[in-house]
């Protein structure tokens, strides 16, 4: 009788402790995502693709992950600001979707909160944001595109849509490392083998853009190129819709350049590479230093034709282009 009370007794105690155990609130992880984009709405569909990978991975918003998304609208101004709000709110991963001058914010802002790049952006290792792809020896990890490097692959492409094209006009902010490197190093060597001239144009805030599209309606280039950058690309409806007005065939560094009423772009494909940020954040979560994890490069690239965009301008793609498009707007 003793021995079955003492059994009973033991069962109670593993009782009480597992209901106990089960009444735990799980952790709750908190991401922040840091972008520069000007459009919420268009960057929510991006980070839809980490979500949904880190939904297939067992984290499901609102149970054991809280997301904070902050954007900076393209204004570099904001970055110290909204990289230290994202630390105050003790967050658990910060996830930026922008260029060298975002991560290094975030980096300014904490060095021990893990940081997951993923954007556009010079080398990672030469801007000092890594100490090597394969170690990168600090709290940053994650994606590195190789944008600046495609310029030569988007004007072929515009050269192929637009045969006819000879002056191609090249609008960049001087701020963006990015966009300099295109202008100065990349573009021209392309453009001297596809016979086409660039006409590069600075624009060094939002109220450079009027000043730019006035001098582009008189000087009729025949076609635009728009590279990467966080002025170009805060305002990339504004331009599309200045190529549209202006019958000007454009091509620009990312697919948010097309869905912004562009008329094609050429990059890595960015939902591939977010869907693999989730593995990141879910090793790091997991108890991974994001110095122990290598920088991956883009492995999928994306050609994509906005076919309602040609229609506006009144441009007819050859059909061995279109056949070569990976995604067509219609």
């Amino acid at each position: 009788m003793k021995n079955i009370l003492s059994i009973l007794l033991v069962i109670a105690v593993m009782g009480v402790g597992a209901m106990a155990q089960a009444q735990q609130p799980k952790k709750v992880f908190r991401i922040g995502y840091l972008s520069s984009s000007s459009d919420p709405a268009s960057e929510s569909t991006r980070f839809e693709a980490i979500r949904l990978a880190l939904r297939e991975l067992g984290y499901i918003e609102g149970q054991n992950i809280a997301n904070e998304y902050r954007y900076t609208e393209g204004k570099r101004d904001r970055l110290s600001e909204v990289a230290a709000e994202l630390v105050r709110l003790k967050v658990d991963i910060i996830v930026v979707a922008a260029g060298d001058a975002w991560v290094r914010a975030a980096m300014n802002a904490s060095k021990t909160i893990p940081i997951v790049m993923v954007g556009s952006g010079l080398d990672p290792v030469k801007a000092g944001l890594v100490e090597s792809l394969a170690r990168p020896g600090g709290n940053v990890t994650g994606i590195t595109y190789v944008g600046p490097e495609l310029g030569g692959k988007r004007l072929e492409l515009l050269k192929d849509a637009v045969p006819k094209v000879a002056r191609v006009a090249v609008l960049y902010s001087p701020a963006s490392p990015g966009s300099v490197l295109e202008v100065k190093e990349v573009l021209p060597v392309a453009a001297h083998a596809l016979g086409l001239t660039l006409q590069p144009w600075e624009v060094r805030d939002v109220d450079g853009f009027e000043r730019v599209f006035a001098a582009l309606n008189k000087q009729r280039p025949d076609g635009l190129y728009v590279p990467v950058g966080a002025l170009t690309g805060g305002n990339r409806k504004r331009i599309a819709g200045f190529a549209i007005k202006s019958r000007l065939p454009s091509v620009g560094s990312n697919t948010a350049y097309v869905d912004a009423g562009g008329l094609m772009s050429y990059d890595a494909d960015r939902a591939d590479s977010y869907r693999r940020v989730a593995t990141y954040v879910d090793k790091i979560l997991k108890g991974s230093k994001p110095a122990d994890l290598p920088v991956e490069q883009p492995k999928k690239f994306e050609f994509v034709i906005n076919l309602k965009a040609a229609k506006q301008i009144g441009l007819t793609i050859p059909p061995n282009v279109l056949v070569r498009a990976d995604k067509v707007i219609k």
